[in-house]
């Protein structure tokens, strides 16, 4: 029995996707082992959605030669669509895998042969126009929760994102599947499912059609039995409709915690960027959000440094955060992708302006989550508690989506603890009440 290792590189997409085709791989024969314990094979899931993660797939293709230099190393996800040829020439490589032959993987693996020291890896690519049919996954053991994909493609046309070009248009799987699927996981025991896409509010495409909408699905999956948590991972502002919202706010599933994309605060970058909306809507979104859920958590994506962007426009952004009653940031620095409209824009901000930029929203993140964790205090809340443990304690996340750590007693592990939440210590880790061991969030 030959032995498999997977290294997964970007999204909670990729996540789900690796842990289903690791499951494909040991019901065909192979064994799943750890990246170090001397697999035979490697299989790496690339993201591309900056320059920093082709360079880590670089380095994890020389860490896994390091450890075994005969093993075979295959790469695939989004990079790989991008830029087969590019990963075909990285020394050690020896198959790249496309978007349409990702889930071949167990079938192709008969044909793979190490390739000669200096020569090309074999590529299976085909044209991202063949990337049509929809491939349901999702993960299992890799963490307590699970990320259950919805959605793949995207048919947005953003200016700097280049995953239309590597996962293809628009496409679902259907109401009736991902509730089946649920249920499956339920059956292992798993208290939260999160739902990962690449664009999850357009869900519903099937065969180049419209027949079902997210709502439709929110409001399925919220009959499931056995899952105490669903969570949605992301969701484009101009499809988070009032009536999901309202959902939500009264569900017995869904949980009050919201990651809406922004990208920017200024009206004309937005415009730049090809985004289908305005700052007026997104403003409104959150406003939705906070009269119905006062307590929920809401995180935001942020561009900074997209050409064209100027210093009044990003400081527009920044004052348009500041004023928000976000939870959290994730800000992304801009950075050149081939074969997307952004790089003809003009002018390009420099790269230091783009840093001191990154910083500054990176401040404001940390104010902001300070805020939010300070606005729970003395409340009630219920903690899930993950298989993560480190020094001794163990971490896990109310339903809003506050951070928990406590010491670790395997009887808490996937189990959920009601708590009160009572001061934040000097280290930033809120202390709770609970007749259970202390735990503390940070």
């Amino acid at each position: 029995m030959k032995k498999v290792a997977f290294y997964t590189l970007g999204c909670k997409l990729n996540f789900s996707e690796t842990s289903t085709l690791a499951r494909l791989m040991e019901q065909h024969g192979y064994e799943r082992v750890e990246f170090n314990q001397q697999p035979d094979i490697f299989i790496i899931n690339t993201c591309s959605v900056t320059d920093n993660a082709d360079k880590k797939c670089r380095k994890i293709v020389r860490e896994a030669q390091k450890i075994n230099p005969d093993g075979y190393v295959a790469i695939l996800g989004c990079y790989a669509q991008l830029k087969p040829k590019e990963i075909s020439e990285i020394p050690g490589v020896d198959a790249v895998l496309g978007a349409s032959e990702k889930f071949r993987l167990h079938e192709l693996m008969a044909t793979f042969e190490k390739v000669p020291t200096g020569q090309p890896a074999q590529i299976f690519n085909s044209p991202i126009e063949e990337a049509i049919e929809y491939h349901a996954s999702y993960s299992l053991n890799d963490r307590t929760r699970t990320f259950l994909k919805v959605q793949d493609g995207c048919d947005y046309p953003c200016a700097y994102c280049t995953i239309p070009l590597a996962r293809g248009k628009s496409r679902s799987d259907t109401v009736a599947n991902v509730v089946r699927a649920a249920h499956e996981i339920a059956e292992r025991g798993v208290k939260e499912i999160v739902l990962t896409g690449v664009n999850i509010g357009d869900f519903g495409l099937i065969d180049g059609y419209r027949q079902e909408t997210f709502f439709e699905l929110v409001r399925a999956l919220d009959e499931v039995e056995g899952i105490e948590r669903f969570r949605i991972s992301s969701i484009e502002p101009n499809l988070l409709t009032d009536e999901i919202i309202e959902f939500v706010a009264q569900s017995k599933r869904f949980v009050p915690h919201f990651h809406v994309p922004l990208q920017s605060g200024s009206n004309r970058v937005l415009s730049l960027m090809r985004r289908r909306y305005k700052r007026e809507l997104y403003a409104e979104r959150v406003q939705k959000i906070k009269e119905l859920m006062p307590h929920a958590c809401i995180g935001v994506d942020v561009i900074v440094g997209h050409p064209g962007e100027t210093d009044a426009e990003f400081k527009e952004t920044y004052g348009f955060l500041n004023e928000l009653p976000v939870s959290y940031l994730h800000v992304f620095t801009y950075s050149e992708r081939p074969n997307t409209t952004a790089i003809g824009i003009k002018p390009i901000v420099p790269g230091h302006v783009r840093a001191e930029r990154s910083k500054m929203l990176h401040i404001l993140s940390d104010k902001k989550r300070r805020a939010f964790y300070d606005s729970q205090v003395g409340r009630q809340a219920t903690v899930l508690f993950e298989e993560d443990i480190a020094a001794g304690q163990m971490q896990g996340f109310t339903e809003n989506y506050v951070r928990v750590v406590a010491h670790y007693d395997p009887l808490l592990i996937n189990e959920t603890l009601p708590v009160r939440l009572t001061a934040i210590n000097a280290d930033g880790l809120m202390e709770v009440e609970e007749s259970e061991p202390v735990v503390e969030a940070h």
